[in-house]
């Protein structure tokens, strides 16, 4: 590759009838200067461009690193609505047995309420029958008396 060092070294052989020295020498002074300017532009195309190539390696690698974030993220979602629909479905197993269990012990306590009545029932129409028969034989008693009175009076 050609540099401005070699360009400024160039040395043209004199002709008969050549070119003005001090042009050429003019001409190649600016073509050097122009030609380090572009190879310090170039220098310092490169470095931005390797600066940029870094900045795009980062933001892909950001980028990476945000979509596995998202997958994780979207994963610990699925997993969370997974586990509250299990919660959700043992909660309501559990409501229903406990429903269940409560219906049953209430069925369970009115039965029983509902034989202690038939019982107390029972013994009150047995009080009652003897109770009549109580009185009736009292009854009987009486117009015995009565019937005894009426017979000593006559005599």
């Amino acid at each position: 590759m050609l540099t401005p060092l070699d360009i400024h070294n160039k040395e043209f052989r004199k002709g008969f009838r050549g070119y003005n020295e001090l042009e050429v020498d003019e001409f190649l002074d600016q073509v050097v200067r122009d030609f380090e300017e572009i190879l310090r532009e170039n220098a310092e195309l490169k470095a931005k461009i390797e600066e940029l190539e870094g900045r795009v390696q980062q933001y892909r690698t950001l980028e990476e690193t945000l979509n596995n974030t998202l997958i994780v993220a979207q994963q610990a979602a699925d997993e969370v609505k997974s586990s509250a629909h299990r919660e959700a479905e043992l909660i309501a197993e559990r409501a229903k047995f406990e429903a269940a269990r409560i219906t049953d012990e209430a069925q369970n306590r009115a039965r029983a309420e509902l034989a202690e009545y038939e019982g107390t029932r029972r013994q009150m129409q047995v009080f009652r029958t003897r109770m009549k028969v109580l009185l009736k034989s009292y009854l009987d008693v009486l117009d015995g008396v009565e019937e005894d009175i009426e017979a000593t009076k006559v005599v």
